[in-house]
């Protein structure tokens, strides 16, 4: 007697594939929010990685790393000229380099704080790269081309020229960007009044820095823990920031057509008087983008992020005037008076690095008070008193290190 086999019908066939096709849609979100979390828990315990580098730094120092370092050149230069000189780097290494040595990078410390005589092709040189590197643009020295995997969030896809090694994190310099850029020390020609090696002996520069420079890194100074005295743990020492995908990003880009940028009214200057003041450039349809017009002008080589070796705003800082994600307002990479604010891929915010070493994720839409009120100043219309309270809400205060707000609400 032949036994009789049953099999599944084409129908039945069918019903189960669209059954197996339905759990695979509802589940393909799900698995893509658990690869962001990763993500996202890897970029913060690189965030805290280099924050044990500030602290263990400071251990060794009695000082954190300082954000404007390096070597000096001979004759003096402006600190925003020189990107592609072979000699020094001018003050314009970032605090990133001091770190390296204290987040398991010490091989490359040594290559960067000593002479190389090779190119980052292999090549011998016939003069060695000066100690603590040459130009910030060389994209022949080797070290400046080095990718970092602390210094980079795994949720930002940003790779390769005309970036060099990127950063997705930079120090915080407090609610204003006035001078920015320099600091106290009149870094610039021995012609234009300068010494050489740069000191901090203008006391014109040193009292207007002490009255905008209110952030936990101040350029080119030496800072110390001691200097937060609202508290380690309510003051920020630095920022996530997203790095340009060369799409015209309002975060990560800025157009260098004077018509579009700080440049476009009374001189460098709007940015200051208005912290928002280039948001009129934005797309209408499409916020998060610089118009055409406008987009065809950004900077291609010095975006947001494209060297975590170079100290100027656009590569590695941050400031506590726009909240979170806002489009950047400047009028160049290295201008005095510019803001950047932090930035990522996560969705909704950005992390932060306390001073305590402590990581925290800040959200959009933190209590940032009148973006479009002036920043704080020494100059211009309008100035403002030293120790004014921060115009920016809650998201200003936590960027100043001892104007006595209190935080009193969780962010």
């Amino acid at each position: 007697m032949k036994r009789k086999h049953s099999g599944f019908t084409l129908v039945e066939l069918l019903v189960v594939i669209a059954i197996i096709g339905v759990l695979v849609g509802l589940l393909l979100p799900a698995v893509q929010a658990a690869r962001e979390a990763a993500r996202r828990m890897s970029c913060s315990n690189n965030f805290k990685q280099i924050g044990l580098g500030i602290h263990n730094y400071h251990s060794a120092y009695n000082g954190m790393p300082i954000h404007g370092t390096g070597t000096d050149r001979v004759g003096g230069q402006q600190i925003y000229a020189g990107d592609n000189r072979t000699d020094s780097i001018n003050r314009r290494g970032s605090f990133l380099i001091s770190v390296l040595p204290f987040i398991e990078q010490q091989a490359l410390w040594e290559q960067i704080s000593n002479p190389l005589g090779f190119n980052a092709d292999g090549s011998t040189r016939a003069t060695p790269w000066q100690a603590m590197g040459p130009g910030v643009a060389r994209i022949d020295y080797g070290p400046w081309g080095t990718t970092i995997p602390t210094f980079r969030c795994p949720s930002d896809p940003g790779s390769g020229l005309p970036s060099l090694g990127r950063t997705n994190y930079g120090a915080c310099t407090g609610d204003s960007s006035v001078m920015s850029r320099e600091g106290p020390i009149n870094v610039t020609l021995e012609s234009r009044g300068a010494t050489v090696p740069y000191t901090e002996n203008n006391s014109t520069l040193s009292q207007r820095s002490r009255k905008v420079h209110r952030g936990m890194f101040v350029m080119t100074r030496r800072m110390k823990f001691r200097d937060t005295l609202d508290g380690l743990s309510n003051t920020i020492m630095c920022g996530e920031l997203a790095t340009d995908l060369g799409d015209r990003d309002v975060r990560t880009s800025f157009p260098t057509a004077n018509a579009y940028n700080d440049r476009s009214g009374h001189g460098r200057a709007e940015c200051r008087r208005n912290p928002r003041y280039m948001d009129q450039f934005h797309d209408p349809a499409r916020p998060q983008f610089w118009i055409a017009a406008a987009g065809s002008s950004v900077n291609v080589a010095n975006s947001r992020g494209y060297r975590w070796h170079d100290a100027v705003h656009m590569h590695s800082q941050v400031h506590t005037i726009l909240p979170p994600n806002s489009g950047v307002c400047t009028g160049g990479y290295t201008s005095n008076d510019s803001n950047v604010t932090v930035s990522s891929r996560h969705q909704g915010g950005a992390h932060v690095l306390m001073g305590d070493g402590a990581v925290k994720f800040v959200t959009d839409s933190i209590e940032a008070g009148n973006s479009n009120q002036a920043m704080i100043s020494y100059h211009g219309s309008p100035a403002t008193v030293a120790g004014a309270q921060s115009p920016y809400g809650l998201w200003g205060a936590l960027g100043t290190r001892a104007n006595k707000e209190v935080i009193d609400s969780e962010f």
